[in-house]
């Protein structure tokens, strides 16, 4: 059974969110306060929804804190919309953001999309020069060291590496990505590219070029 977490200061939405989720046959485990979870236990999940903006511990330094040892998607729920908040959240090591307010239909459809990729069977290597794409275990390394990519840069550059000769535009992107079309911001992958970029720089690797005016492809 798919278990998912939901984090939120609000009962309100806790409540909504785990109505939802129940009704699509989901195992859903909820909580105000992230300081009171026993993070032994984080591993047991399929999907974390986490809020930004809570009293103890805010979601983006809860996300840090987990990182290392939590490996499903995360997707934050924020009222806040500010670029800031959004590349704050992105390179912590979230996946995903959901803006408050939001509707049913898009909440699910970001919840089956991360869970929907997370189960793709991966076959075999993808050999580029000095980078090699594992795609059995979803890493990338350059010159044998593994590049620290959280999952939504890792299926990034999967992507565009396997289709290296094709340009991608945003959209198409985040649709090929996460699953569903019109429903997501797509300047979530502009972020997700800096970030990446950001990563290879220290190898004097640029693997992601910009086409002016349509997208993005691999080098």
């Amino acid at each position: 059974m798919t278990r998912i977490l939901v984090i939120d200061d609000e009962e309100d939405m806790l409540v909504m969110i785990k109505n939802i989720l129940k009704k699509r046959k989901y195992i859903v485990d909820t909580y105000k306060n992230p300081l009171q979870i026993d993070k032994s236990k984080l591993t047991s999940y399929n999907l974390i929804i986490l809020d930004i903006m809570m009293p103890g511990i805010d979601g983006i330094s809860f996300c840090k804190e987990i990182r290392n040892t939590v490996d499903c998607p995360i997707i934050f729920l924020t009222a806040k919309s500010m670029e800031s908040d959004i590349v704050e959240g992105l390179i912590s090591g979230g996946d995903d953001y959901i803006t408050k307010p939001f509707g049913i239909n898009e909440l699910l459809a970001r919840v089956n999309a991360h869970l929907r990729r997370e189960k793709r069977e991966k076959h075999s290597s993808l050999i580029l020069g000095d980078i090699r794409i594992d795609l059995s275990s979803k890493e990338i390394y350059v010159k044998d060291q593994i590049l620290p990519l959280t999952k939504s840069e890792y299926e990034i550059c999967e992507l565009l590496a396997h289709r290296k000769w094709q340009v991608f535009s945003r959209e198409q992107i985040y649709e090929l990505i996460f699953g569903y079309d019109g429903i997501g911001d797509s300047s979530a992958i502009s972020e997700h590219i800096k970030n990446i970029r950001a990563k290879f720089k220290k190898y004097g690797i640029t693997p992601i070029e910009t086409v002016r005016g349509i997208g993005y492809k691999w080098k």
